[in-house]
């Protein structure tokens, strides 16, 4: 009875999320949700309904100007539910799985690690409500001024777009009403820096968020887990936008007619929005090479844990890592900031790894059986939506039926898989009472 009360969790989060995929599909199709009052094909709806459960912000059609105003509001709230429930799901599986440890040793890894206590479990989701609703809130209040003062919109319309790319942006959504994404206003600071700090946010995870709240004023105390998170992200943050800098300054379709103020605030925006934002303030499909080879990684990692970005997770990366270190450097234990981090942590993240590339590879396969479409961007497209990314290089559309499902199954695995992966990997960690005799296979 017990294991059944364990592993229920595991099952009823991609359930849920399936749920609201298929009402959020249904809805659209209604004629109401079209901007031509014709209602929208099943496939156009079904994908737009899991971009947006799964907050990724791929889409084959123009947000802004295919969807009727009351569409645009169902998109909305699919990846507020999406963004909110993710969050919200995470953080309460972290707990149960915590709860189904000896008392003795969960209030060990409480002491040591500082992590959220194994409490009352509604206080985390209010938590998770009141982060959501006041960053949200201040975002927009900070966009609608802007776009109010400076373009001079109506007023409602400056209330929607900001509403909207506010909330798009805490869960890491990457929708826009705008067909060219945010490039209008590539070179406007006041715009892309709440856009950049909501993501930032929204992409830490609640767990770090909890810390942070918590032990402001004393990063000694901060959990290990928060550490490597704030340490990845500030590392991939600044490094994906140097070598943007260097790649993308003289193109002419991206960086180069910029001035160099604008050039760096660009920068700086892709390199955030690449670990599964999916906003885009510079053309996609006119980066180097170079540059969407960065962007495979960024994408693929991620953000945190127990947050609304998706990937592999900067905990995980930060743990391989650390893993690599240690038999460079020949030590038994893998450590970080005078902790050892557990070997179950290590196979967890390499298994992550292993089977989050296979889904990618398979499914670069699978595309690219289906399209003529050139090696590098199927490989782009693919691994944003597994990544729940949402850019694009604009080949999306173009894609066959077959292949448009293809990545909405990635979506949905990229979204619900990693989490409910992490949790059936802890709550079935069981020792055996015996152990084989050890062998030392040749390595490399």
């Amino acid at each position: 009875m017990r294991t059944q009360e364990v592993q229920h969790p595991a099952r009823v989060v991609p359930l849920a999320f399936l749920i609201a995929i298929l009402i959020g599909t249904a809805v659209l199709m209604l004629p109401v949700a079209h901007a031509q009052a014709t209602g929208a094909p099943w496939i156009v709806a079904l994908f737009t309904a899991v971009s947006a459960v799964c907050v990724t912000g791929l889409v084959t059609v123009d947000t802004g100007t295919y969807w009727s105003p009351f569409g645009q509001w169902v998109i909305l709230v699919l990846f507020q539910i999406g963004g909110f429930g993710m969050m919200t799901a995470a953080t309460l599986l972290g707990l149960m799985v915590n709860r189904s440890l000896r008392l003795r040793t969960r209030l060990t890894m409480q002491a040591e690690t500082h992590t959220l206590g194994l409490g009352d479990v509604t206080s985390v989701a209010k938590l998770v409500f009141v982060v959501t609703l006041v960053v949200e809130l201040l975002v927009a209040l900070a966009l609608i001024f802007r776009l109010r003062s400076a373009y001079a919109l109506p007023w409602p319309d400056a209330v929607w777009s900001g509403v909207f790319h506010a909330i798009s942006a805490f869960n890491n959504a990457g929708f826009s009403i705008h067909a060219d994404g945010l490039v209008r206003y590539a070179s406007d600071a006041f715009i892309l820096s709440p856009i950049m700090l909501a993501i930032v946010i929204g992409g830490l995870g609640l767990p770090v968020l909890h810390d942070l709240r918590n032990k402001l004023g004393d990063p000694h105390h901060w959990s290990v887990h928060t550490k490597l998170t704030l340490l990845g992200s500030a590392v991939l943050l600044v490094g994906g936008a140097l070598i943007l800098l260097v790649f993308e300054w003289a193109n002419p379709r991206t960086l180069g007619p910029m001035s160099i103020a604008d050039k760096v605030l660009s920068a700086v925006f892709a390199s955030v929005s690449a670990r599964t934002a999916g906003f885009n303030a510079i053309d996609i499909g006119g980066l180097t090479h170079e540059s969407l080879g960065l962007h495979y990684l960024l994408m693929f990692i991620g953000g945190g844990s127990a947050g609304t970005a998706g990937g592999v997770k900067v905990g995980t990366a930060m743990i391989l890592m650390l893993l690599v270190i240690a038999e460079i450097r020949g030590r038994m234990d893998t450590e970080a900031f005078g902790r050892r981090i557990s070997q179950s942590s290590q196979r967890q993240a390499i298994t992550v790894l292993v089977l989050g590339s296979a889904v990618v590879v398979l499914g670069t396969v699978f595309v690219l059986h289906t399209t003529d479409i050139a090696t590098d961007k199927v490989i782009f497209e693919v691994i944003s939506a597994f990544g729940t990314v949402g850019l694009s290089t604009g080949i999306t559309a173009d894609l066959p039926a077959s292949a448009q499902l293809m990545l909405a199954l990635l979506m949905y695995i990229g979204r619900v898989g990693t989490i409910t992966l992490a949790a059936s990997l802890a709550l079935g960690e069981h020792r055996m009472p015996y152990r084989y005799p050890e062998e030392h296979p040749v390595v490399g």
